[in-house]
C-alpha cells in the first residue's frame, strides 16, 4: 500500500488536521511542516502532490504511539526501520491502540475479511522465521477500514 494512502486513512482515523499531523511526527522528533503534509495527503492526480518516504511514515507511526500510550523517556529511541512494510505498519498500528489478537481478529472479521488466528499470527512474525507471511495490500487496507470504524463509532 502506498504511504500516502497509509497517511491518509490515518489521519481520518484520528479524525485530525494538517497541523495534529506535523505534531504527531514532532513527538518522535521529526521536523515536518503543515506544507509538506499536506503535499502527501493529496491524491497522486492533484498538483502539489508529493510521494511519502518510508522515513515520514515510520516517524509518524513512532509519533503515533506516543499520541495515543505517551512516551517514556527512561527508554531509548526506537530505531527507525530502512525500508516501511505493511506487515511493521499493521505492528505499530497495533502497537499504538494496544490491539490483543482478539481485537485484531474481530477488526478483520468486521471489515469482511475474514482470517484464522493462525494466518494473523503469521504477519507478525521475523521474516526469518518458518511460517512469516507478508501482510498484502488488501489486508492492511481492510485492517484500517475496519479500525476507522471501530475508532470513530
Amino acid at each position: 500500500m502506498m504511504n500516502n494512502d497509509v497517511l491518509r486513512s490515518l489521519r481520518y482515523l484520528l479524525d485530525v488536521n494538517d497541523a495534529k499531523v506535523v505534531e504527531i511526527c514532532q513527538l518522535a522528533d521529526y521536523p515536518v511542516s503543515v506544507e509538506q503534509i499536506g503535499a502527501y495527503l493529496l491524491k497522486d492526480d492533484e498538483e502539489g502532490y508529493e510521494p511519502c518516504s518510508d522515513e515520514v511514515l515510520a516517524h509518524f507511526l513512532d509519533g503515533l504511539v506516543y499520541f495515543k500510550r505517551g512516551k517514556d523517556d527512561s527508554r531509548p529511541p526506537v530505531p527507525h526501520e530502512k525500508r516501511l512494510t505493511n506487515n511493521t505498519v499493521l505492528k505499530k498500528l497495533r502497537v499504538a491502540f494496544e490491539l490483543r489478537d482478539d481485537d485484531m481478529h474481530a477488526i478483520l472479521q468486521a471489515a469482511d475479511l475474514p482470517m484464522t488466528k493462525a494466518e494473523l499470527s503469521a504477519l507478525f512474525r521475523k521474516p526469518d522465521q518458518k511460517n512469516f507471511r507478508l501482510c498484502g495490500d488488501q489486508v492492511l487496507r481492510n485492517f484500517l477500514r475496519g479500525l476507522t470504524a471501530r475508532e470513530r463509532d
